[in-house]
């Protein structure tokens, strides 16, 4: 049986959610039909983001909490900075999927089905999407799925692995006006290793042991580095663990293709579609910008792929420098990180990782990392990009 739809949306996390919402906001598109399709349609709170903005957004009245002061620690450096033009954020995945699921279920146009997805491909201009039971066909598909992502491996991919416990205390012990961004007062023998410390009041807090490696690690090891940084480093001894999330995010150098099978009908998203960013792993922000890029194509009738401009270019080259100079081990993340926060303003760093600085702002960033490692992994990145057009 064929069954078709305007739009189709492979997978239902945060990159397929986000574009759904967006669309039923808009007047001149919310009245389209759409398929939302998945293995399971998510609900569970089962992670969190992190994020900084300078404006409120259309997800403000579900944001748990935000910092106008971050913290940052390493054994040589200690900063304390405000704020000034961004707020950092958190949104808990349970209200996120909440919020759009409830929104969405006001209109009549939108269908969710919990299917496997077989395979995707372009016939005779319409896009179609294979199911064990169905054939689905749309004007676009949108997918977040994995079924189409590059090869990733221990050779241009580091994982950003984490485990966070939300704990709650009997007194007062935290000051919910203060995050910790990063805290690398830790053993670093497994890669890149810090600390998250995220305060929403004065009795509870998201603790998160992260590390960028080349592999995950064995769940006894996360639950005793949390357990021995709020014993030790917090100084807490008494609490409750709350919620538990843990989660892997690909940070990768691999090439993730804007379409599938060179098909402009079926257009990738989230991180299928390299928009986690690939030296921090932060994906939300850089989600909502594309998913908004393409709407506003769809709305001028134009096909929804976003085409590189020159300045994100230039970020992604950035971003594979930096990624490059991890997997080389040339230089250690804590070296790198603490080397930006010592000699250059927080907030110009939060731009800068944001995609959102001036040329001297990134060229003072870019002094203030090793020359040598940074100057050969950003010529052979340029080199790789090159010879992959060609």
């Amino acid at each position: 049986m064929k069954v078709g739809y305007d739009y189709i949306i492979a997978g239902s996390g945060l990159a397929g959610l986000s574009l759904l919402y967006r669309l039923l906001l808009d007047k001149s598109l919310q009245n389209k039909t759409i398929l939302v399709i998945d293995k399971v349609i998510k609900s569970d709170n089962d992670r969190t983001w992190c994020y900084w903005e300078k404006e409120k957004s259309i997800f403000e009245d579900i944001v748990r909490h935000k910092w106008e002061t971050l913290q940052f620690f390493s054994p040589e450096v200690a900063k304390i900075f405000s704020l000034k033009k961004y707020k950092y954020k958190m949104i808990q995945a349970g209200d996120f999927y909440q919020l759009v699921m409830e929104y969405a279920a006001t209109f009549d146009n939108v269908t969710f089905k919990t299917e496997a997805i077989l395979d995707m491909s372009e016939d005779n201009g319409q896009a179609r999407l294979i199911t064990e039971n169905t054939e689905y066909s749309g004007s676009y598909i949108f997918n977040s799925t994995a079924l189409f992502l590059p090869d990733m491996n221990t050779k241009n991919t580091l994982l950003q692995h984490f485990m966070g416990w939300f704990i709650e205390t009997e007194s007062p012990v935290f000051n919910e006006k203060i995050g910790t961004l990063m805290d690398f007062r830790l053993e670093q023998q497994h890669g890149a290793t810090f600390m998250y410390v995220l305060p929403t009041s004065s009795t509870e807090a998201l603790i998160e042991f992260t590390l960028f490696s080349e592999s995950t690690l064995d769940r006894e090891t996360y639950n005793f580095a949390l357990k021995d940084y709020i014993s030790m480093e917090l100084g807490i001894k008494e609490y409750r663990i709350k919620h538990k999330e843990l989660g892997v995010i690909p940070m990768s150098l691999a090439q993730f293709p804007k379409t599938i099978k060179n098909s402009e009908r079926i257009v990738n998203i989230g991180t299928a579609g390299g928009f986690t960013k690939a030296s921090t792993g932060y994906t939300f922000q850089f989600v909502q910008k594309h998913v908004s890029q393409i709407v506003d194509r769809l709305k001028l009738q134009l096909p929804p792929i976003v085409n590189d401009s020159w300045k994100s270019k230039k970020y992604a080259w950035y971003d594979r420098t930096l990624l490059d100079v991890l997997l080389s081990k040339k230089v250690t993340g804590k070296a790198i990180f603490e080397s930006l926060f010592r000699k250059n303003s927080p907030e110009k760093i939060l731009s800068f990782l944001d995609n959102d600085s001036n040329f001297w702002e990134e060229f003072k960033i870019r002094n203030s990392v090793p020359l040598l490692p940074f100057m050969f992994s950003g010529i052979r990145q340029l080199f790789l990009k090159k010879k992959t057009k060609d």
